[in-house]
């Protein structure tokens, strides 16, 4: 029997990651599903559907499928909780649609397909690829679980292809024969088989490495330039205990990862209410950069922050919901190079930060 798709399938790219072929070859034509109306939904990027007599949902519907597609199909879309109803399109026609469970979502306004192309397309094309990579491998309940990383990782991607920094530096060929990723949950590992161009234009002997999937991440230093102090986070950290240094607290800037669908600006802002509980004014940008570009994909986006530090910020925040404990902590600027020129900031973003900050300081407290 022929599915009828009324949201983010009809999105070519979307269909083609979905069945793994072209879509040269799916037999897709425009169809109507009466007595329904598609839906934005308040959890999420994508549609749901509500059954309303006077309504008509508009959508195609995709034919020929095989045992394999419809197999595809499901593992895809069990991971937003929906399953196969037959139902009566437009035409008279039967097919299957894929209906959420009741009261599965929060349904709001009426959803746009351009509008999900233009905001939220790209983004979840990456994640749908990274989602049917573990077919076969992970369940539907796994995937689900997994689907906020995923899209976080998603993000990740595209921000990547948006941002070019021209250091004029070589730009040689790279040949990939093998990508595995061997472990995937809340981050990721892969391992590649890979030669690459050499200066001399010669290409390498095939060599393995492996890299940390991570996400991009947002960090800021929150600066008073009237009262001339800065504010820091501590909490407890997994690189240190992992290593088995006797730190494991360390005092950091506000730092949280990009999710889908935020700028790096807005998620500064809301990672520092979050954390610190201030609102922030002006964020001036301090620098994008890797963490650590030989072995992990994680990426900065750094910024100073003007707030105003008032001597009763300060206390226990983070969310529950993610099990953080956090601790504020005020330190003038000359204490906080003290710790940095005495080598005993541990963090690499607070270093940037604040070197940058002592570099900017003067002109931040001449406009303060």
């Amino acid at each position: 029997m022929p599915l009828f798709f009324y949201g983010t399938l009809r999105h070519l790219p979307l269909l083609e990651i979905v069945l793994g072929r072209p879509a040269t070859d799916i037999d897709l034509r425009p169809a109507t599903l009466p007595g329904y109306a598609v839906r934005s939904v308040a959890e999420g990027p994508f549609p749901g559907i509500e059954a309303r007599p006077d309504a008509r949902a508009e959508g195609v519907v995709v034919g020929a499928l095989t045992p394999e597609d419809i197999a595809r199909l499901d593992y895809y879309e069990g991971g937003f909780d929906y399953d196969l109803v037959t139902v009566t399109l437009g035409d008279g026609a039967r097919a299957q649609v894929y209906l959420p469970a009741a009261g599965a979502w929060t349904l709001q306004g009426p959803w746009s397909l351009d509008d999900w192309v233009r905001d939220w397309g790209e983004m979840s094309c990456e994640a749908a690829a990274e989602v049917m990579g573990y077919f076969g491998q992970k369940s539907r309940d796994e995937i689900a679980g997994m689907f906020p990383m995923i899209r976080t990782r998603a993000m990740a991607r595209v921000n990547a292809r948006r941002t070019d920094h021209e250091q004029g530096t070589f730009r040689g060929r790279v040949d990939v024969t093998d990508r595995r990723r061997v472990y995937a949950k809340f981050f990721a590992l892969d391992e590649f088989r890979l030669s690459h161009e050499r200066f001399d234009g010669t290409m390498t002997p095939q060599v393995e490495r492996a890299v940390f999937v991570s996400t991009d991440a947002a960090i800021v230093l929150p600066y008073d330039p009237v009262r001339d102090r800065v504010l820091l986070i501590e909490q407890m950290r997994m690189g240190p205990l992992a290593r088995g240094d006797a730190n494991v607290w360390q005092l950091e800037p506000v730092a949280g990862r990009i999710d889908a669908g935020e700028t790096p600006e807005q998620t500064a802002r809301r990672e520092t209410r979050e954390e610190a509980g201030l609102e922030v004014a002006r964020l001036h940008p301090v620098g994008e950069l890797y963490a650590s570009p030989g072995n992990t994909t994680e990426f900065y986006y750094i910024y100073v922050a003007i707030a105003d530090l008032a001597a009763d910020v300060t206390g226990i925040g983070g969310l529950a919901s993610e099990t953080e404990d956090i601790r504020s902590h005020l330190m003038s600027f000359d204490d906080l190079m003290a710790l940095c020129d005495g080598g005993n900031v541990a963090n690499a973003p607070l270093m940037v930060a604040a070197y940058w900050l002592a570099r900017h300081r003067d002109e931040l407290r001449a406009k303060a």
